[in-house]
């Protein structure tokens, strides 16, 4: 990261909100759930301007059609302090300003670079997602004792995490096979208990195969991928889904106060990915289409079209804690309050766990010996 003091005297760029608050002159700060940004030192609010707007989308094929400029070779984001005017170049899309606590936001987009057409804004404050941290560590189950002793994170941020959305109406072609149950009647021989055996009958399920082959389409919207690979992937899926109803159009103003992540998954790479989401749908399709009781899909053959995508930012609260020596990370979704993390287990709690199942039983084994030498 390269950083270049404030000048003097410190300029914003010009247009530019400052994120001053009007009143005392303290930095102001997007407030969860409201459309707001808000003074914490003396409760001033400034509303945030165009968010009853559209959220536009883009046509993937007329961007695949533009020569290629793999985000690895995008220039780094130059960010500008909204207070006191320093610079800095980062992989972040906002963030805040070492020098004076100041917002910092984008001054322009490299080239190449896609901005953001939508943001599901914070809804959960910064108090109630410790909270939730808090309660999410002491719930643990099989975890060190010393573990519910936690009584906060040793750091929490707020941060919003890059997805695409794709759009895509599909046509299929599948071919496979519908099984059909049917039953029969089984004999077989049992003992009678006195040497001998007797005969008796059992209905036993089969299932008949045939061929089968159609055509199935589907419509689908706003079909996620995480397009950042900072933050691990199988932590934010967890953490999840989103109510992406409450996407607003983009403006800065949402970043007041927190971090924003720039994406450094390509949206071809994400489409990849959006497609394999895509297939498990359309599988499940075909299997609903050939009916029967059992069915098997051989082969499918997609084509899309009507592809659309943009660039969503999805808030998180990230915190984390130290227990006996390691880091150990937790994921609040600030848009609907979930939480998702990493966590130690007690090895001498599961090993009593297992000793007491255990125990249970070979308690039980024995009551149903002696209540059978009993009969």
């Amino acid at each position: 990261m390269t950083t270049t003091p404030p000048p003097l005297p410190a300029a914003a760029p010009a247009g530019s909100q400052q994120y001053t608050c009007p009143a005392c002159g303290a930095q102001t700060a997007y407030a969860p759930g409201t459309t707001v940004l808000r003074c914490p030192t003396c409760g001033a609010e400034q509303v945030i301007a165009g968010t009853d707007g559209t959220i536009d989308e883009h046509s993937y094929d007329q961007w695949a059609a533009l020569p290629p400029k793999p985000v690895a070779t995008i220039a780094k984001q130059v960010l500008s302090c909204r207070n006191c005017g320093a610079t800095t170049e980062t992989d972040l899309l906002a963030g805040t300003c070492q020098f004076c606590g100041g917002v910092l936001i984008a001054v322009a987009q490299p080239d190449g670079l896609i901005a953001p057409e939508a943001v599901v804004p914070f809804k959960v404050e910064k108090r109630k997602a410790n909270d939730a941290f808090v309660t999410w560590v002491r719930s643990r189950r099989f975890a060190p004792t010393a573990l519910r002793k936690v009584g906060s994170t040793e750091a929490i941020a707020g941060t919003y995490v890059p997805h695409w959305t794709y759009d895509a109406h599909t046509e299929t072609d599948y071919t496979g096979q519908r099984g059909e149950h049917y039953w029969v009647t089984e004999t077989y021989s049992v003992s009678d208990g006195k040497g001998g055996s007797r005969t008796e009958t059992r209905q036993v399920q089969r299932t008949r195969w045939y061929p089968a082959a159609g055509h199935v389409a589907r419509d689908f919207d706003d079909v996620l991928v995480m397009a950042s690979t900072k933050v691990a992937p199988e932590l934010v899926g967890k953490a999840g889904p989103w109510s992406l109803g409450d996407a607003a159009p983009f403006t800065p103003d949402y970043l007041a106060g927190y971090s924003a992540l720039r994406y450094d998954v390509d949206p071809d790479a994400g489409l990849a990915a959006a497609k394999n989401e895509m297939q498990d749908v359309v599988r499940d399709d075909c299997r609903h289409d050939i009916g029967g009781d059992e069915q098997q899909v051989d082969r499918m053959n997609t084509s899309y079209s009507s592809l659309m995508f943009k660039l969503m930012l999805l808030p998180i609260w990230i915190a984390s804690y130290i227990y006996a020596g390691k880091t150990y990370q937790v994921l609040v979704n600030a848009n609907t309050g979930e939480v998702t993390g990493e966590r130690p287990y007690s090895k001498l709690k599961i090993a009593l766990a297992i000793v007491a199942a255990l125990i249970l039983l070979a308690a039980i084994i024995t009551v149903v010996v002696l209540l059978k030498r009993r009969h």
